[in-house]
């Protein structure tokens, strides 16, 4: 049985940790955990542990778990979004990190404007230019970033990106440094985020690397659940 509160606990502190080596503050970084496929009963120790942040890939699964767990969670949607699905998340979740084209953009603003809310959104930057992931590449992020800030009831909080997966997590240094390098050429002058700029990057085998480049929110799912189980 996975103990998943103390999974989480352990990399709480080791975030902290890392978060101090590289002189910042504990509160620069927040832990998602990614609960994606896992039963609400394993979310309720992690709750309960201290988490607020969760992370799902599914509209379904968000709506299935959100009446289901306190309603001070803070629910990110990480995984791609599908426009006919953006109607049933807008006024749900806190967050939304995929954002990967204007089209899609287009349809959470204009769900938003009709139930007047703001939804907070990342844009997904393919860094390494995976064909198998979903994101623009760094140099189509300028104009990505240009058009969605057009758009009303949008915040544009920052940057996301998946890193590839490897087996040394310094081999993905090079694209979390350079998701922030365009984080402060896009945000720099314009930027009306008080919290500062959200850059969203780092997994269970690459947060260190990706905290030690900047990343102010991590996504952490396998290292606190255990492996993912998929059903056919």
């Amino acid at each position: 049985m996975v103990d998943t509160k103390e999974n989480y606990l352990q990399i709480k502190n080791n975030m902290i940790s890392v978060l101090e080596k590289c002189g910042r503050k504990p509160e620069d970084a927040t832990l998602i955990a990614v609960s994606k496929t896992k039963p609400v009963e394993m979310l309720q120790p992690v709750y309960d542990a201290g988490c607020r942040d969760f992370g799902e890939n599914k509209v379904q699964e968000i709506m299935d778990k959100i009446d289901k767990l306190p309603s001070d969670i803070r629910w990110h949607m990480i995984g791609h979004l599908q426009t006919n699905k953006v109607k049933y998340i807008v006024d749900k979740v806190y967050m939304i990190h995929s954002v990967d084209s204007v089209h899609l953009a287009e349809a959470i603003s204009k769900e938003a404007v009709k139930k007047n809310v703001t939804v907070k959104i990342l844009l997904e930057i393919n860094v390494a230019e995976e064909e198998s992931k979903f994101g623009v590449t760094l140099q189509a992020g300028r104009e990505l970033y240009e058009k969605v800030s057009e758009l009303p009831n949008l915040q544009i909080c920052g940057l996301m990106t998946i890193a590839p997966y490897v087996e040394n997590p310094e081999e993905n240094r090079q694209y979390f440094a350079n998701l922030r390098e365009l984080s402060v050429d896009l945000f720099s002058k314009n930027n009306d985020n008080k919290d500062g700029v959200s850059l969203s990057m780092g997994m269970s085998g690459d947060y260190e690397v990706a905290l030690e480049e900047g990343a102010t929110m991590i996504r952490v799912g396998s290292s606190i659940f255990g492996e993912r189980v998929y059903t056919v």
